[in-house]
């Protein structure tokens, strides 16, 4: 029978597969910004990101600034709600209660980084929809997202995000990304486009399955729900990211 060598370890080939098979998948960290399209991450393609991380062989791991939200938006009428919220907490929903603050994110333990969109990312990861609004001068990251963003890509470690979010890579990375069109009636939001491009990013148009894969920087991205699509049609979006990401992780 033949024998394979693992490590000190003399096993027959049968015993080395099961043990090989039983080790940790390795982890991708996943970045959080509430829970609700409005205000924190769009929940659609939060569980999305999960599902296709973990499909594709890696474990996905929470994490999300333990920071009061922007403001908080009652969504069944698309109006203010005065009581304040926390992004950590409110992030927590979606992660089943499996969730760290973004500061105790070690880079070194992780083989990529994802963030998936909603309005939080560009309320509570950034300043994008509050602020800055396309002026580079005023556009503002989270601190801990920056410092992790920054440390990944440092690593040359790969980042994937999708929806709005690729405004914050383009921001600190002056890298390509995507968020679909710029315009067309299923393009909602494609004025984004051009925030890129004033944040000294790069904006290259796909359509609502394809992905922008800036090699240079290591940074993947997918327009999500910048279109106005079905559910399927997001879920296989995100997917397409998540694919990438995970072949470069």
């Amino acid at each position: 029978m033949a024998l394979v060598r693992l490590g000190t370890l003399r096993a027959s080939a049968p015993l080395a597969s099961r043990l090989l098979c039983t080790a940790a998948p390795r982890k991708i960290a996943v970045v959080l910004a509430g829970n609700g399209v409005y205000d924190g991450s769009e929940i659609t393609e939060s569980v999305a990101t999960l599902v296709h991380v973990s499909a594709a062989g890696f474990a996905p791991a929470c994490f999300a600034p333990d920071i009061v939200q922007h403001h908080v938006v009652d969504h069944t009428k698309g109006e203010e709600d005065s009581a304040p919220r926390n992004v950590l907490v409110e992030s927590a929903r979606i992660a089943r209660g499996q969730i760290a603050p973004l500061t105790s994110l070690d880079p070194t333990e992780y083989a990529a980084l994802i963030v998936p969109g909603g309005f939080g990312a560009a309320k509570n990861l950034c300043n994008h929809a509050t602020v800055a609004q396309g002026d580079a001068a005023l556009m503002a990251v989270e601190p801990s997202l920056e410092t992790a963003i920054r440390a990944f890509h440092a690593a040359k470690k790969p980042i994937g995000l999708c929806c709005i979010a690729p405004v914050i890579a383009a921001h600190l990375l002056k890298c390509e990304v995507t968020v679909g069109q710029a315009e067309g009636e299923q393009w909602p939001y494609g004025g984004t486009a051009g925030a890129i491009e004033n944040y000294g990013g790069v904006h290259r148009p796909t359509d609502w399955s394809g992905v922008c894969v800036d090699d240079a920087n290591n940074v993947v991205s997918s327009a999500a729900y910048m279109y106005d699509g079905k559910p399927h049609e997001i879920f296989e979006s995100v997917g397409a990211m998540v694919a990438a990401v995970c072949e470069r992780a």
